[in-house]
């Protein structure tokens, strides 16, 4: 019997997230059953079931590829030179958010059932919490680098700023799906309002202590 190459069973496997993706995109992680996942890809249950024995490993496969799609569009932007300024930051990610709530399996609709899950079941919350902290640390490097830069304080703790820019997000994308009254621009506006905002007090402040 020919052996079967690792080419092809990366694209079995491949086929099988994407089918699992679109089943969850429609019908959500309760209702979706790996049935519903073996129609969806054309495959057997033996052969699903070879790569993913069961649902729950097909959905940390399919949180994984999420992260790497949402991970990979961040980092672009944040890696990008000349650096992006904290409200441009907001602008871009709320973009990329924006984006990636559209389309046939949207990652970030996807992410908003995870939060949900993470609720209720402790194997979700640690999948969820890993993945996370990974896109937290995108936040990181772009704090680190913007102090670097002298766009923020000279003794900037970066991990206090990522957790900011980082709550921003999903701040975004709830509204975007349930209110649908947000867009990148006006939640940059809104930023770079409270920005000029924090100046304002501050200098009223030291003008009061020093009068």
């Amino acid at each position: 019997m020919p052996r079967v190459s690792d080419e092809h069973l990366a694209a079995r496997r491949r086929q099988i997230v994407a089918a699992g993706r679109r089943c969850l995109a429609r019908a959500g992680f309760h209702q979706t059953t790996m049935q519903d996942v073996f129609r969806e890809s054309g495959l057997s249950a033996g052969a699903v079931y070879r790569y993913f024995p069961s649902k729950a490993q097909l959905v940390a496969a399919i949180a994984d590829d999420v992260l790497e799609e949402v991970t990979g569009r961040a980092g672009a932007v944040v890696a990008r030179d000349p650096l992006p300024g904290v409200v441009e930051l907001v602008r871009e990610i709320t973009t990329v958010a924006t984006r990636a709530l559209g389309g046939e399996s949207p990652p970030a609709r996807l992410a908003i059932q995870v939060w949900g899950e993470a609720m209720v079941d402790e194997e979700m919350h640690d999948l969820a919490a890993r993945a996370y902290r990974r896109i937290r640390e995108v936040f990181v490097a772009y704090a680190i680098r913007a102090t670097e830069l002298g766009r923020l304080p000279a003794g900037t703790d970066p991990e206090a700023v990522a957790k900011v820019l980082f709550g921003l997000v999903p701040g975004y994308i709830l509204q975007r799906v349930l209110l649908g009254d947000v867009d990148p621009a006006s939640y940059a506006d809104g930023v770079a309002a409270l920005l000029e905002g924090a100046v304002l007090d501050r200098a009223s402040t030291e003008a009061h202590q020093g009068s």
